[in-house]
């Protein structure tokens, strides 16, 4: 993942690595076996859009148990363009409610400060039926192997984009990152934003200069190099937080 949300470690044909429940059968989804997975803070005065309960975690992450749970929600379509479905996914175990992920996650790309604003890319979370990708929430040791199997290699720290998966580490996602001095929700906001962002074909850019927002593509996990943390591609006006381009 981008900026605060990751570090590439690895890459492979269709996938990068990036530096992020209800109980079997619970309301919040349908079990999905691992086996079965297919494969491959916001710049000022900008509002937060937090979800209630979205504050940064200090416990430890916990193991989950191999076996997804697909959030029951859906909602309708933000954007315009090109239309991509989504469903999320929680590993059973981790504490974390796929349904509350699901809406904190359909929050986020609807926010007018995500991908939408560009125009031309619009999204819609699903829960069964046909979808373009999927946003699974897993513990370290089961983001390692389901990245691993494709060939990239996470190292129970960081996040991955292969086939037609965002695959988001539990830990990333339950405590953010020491590079990323706001809230929780919008470290997760850059981890979605930064994943997403290479699905719609965007690369990894770099600090455009000392001071200014660092781009929801950068890296910044890997040190802001003198930008100043930020969640988001757009900024509250619409103006793309753009950085230059990184091989």
């Amino acid at each position: 993942m981008a900026g605060v949300a990751g570090a590439v470690l690895a890459a492979a044909h269709g996938g990068s690595a990036d530096s992020g429940a209800d109980g079997a059968g619970g309301p919040g989804g349908s079990s999905v076996p691992v086996s079965t997975a297919r494969s491959a803070a916001p710049p000022a005065g900008a509002p937060s859009h937090r979800p209630p309960g979205a504050s940064r975690t200090t416990s430890s992450v916990t193991a989950g148990n191999g076996v997804f749970d697909t959030a029951k929600a859906s909602g309708g379509s933000v954007g315009h363009g090109t239309l991509r479905r989504y469903k999320v996914q929680v590993e059973q175990g981790t504490g974390v409610s796929a349904a509350d992920a699901a809406r904190e996650i359909e929050g986020i790309l609807g926010d007018p400060r995500s991908w939408t604003a560009d125009g031309h890319d619009a999204f819609q979370l699903v829960s069964g039926g046909a979808y373009d990708f999927e946003v699974k929430i897993a513990s370290p040791d089961t983001v390692d192997r389901i990245c691993g199997a494709a060939g990239l290699h996470t190292h129970g720290e960081v996040n991955c984009d292969v086939g037609d998966q965002v695959v988001v580490n539990l830990k990333r996602w339950q405590t953010g990152s020491p590079e990323f001095p706001g809230p929780l929700h919008d470290y997760r906001a850059l981890i979605i934003n930064h994943e997403v962002g290479h699905r719609i074909g965007h690369g990894h850019e770099g600090c455009p200069g000392p001071g200014l927002p660092a781009p929801a593509m950068m890296q910044q996990i890997d040190g802001l190099h003198g930008c100043v943390a930020n969640a988001w591609p757009y900024d509250a006006h619409g103006r793309y937080l753009a950085g230059p381009p990184v091989p």
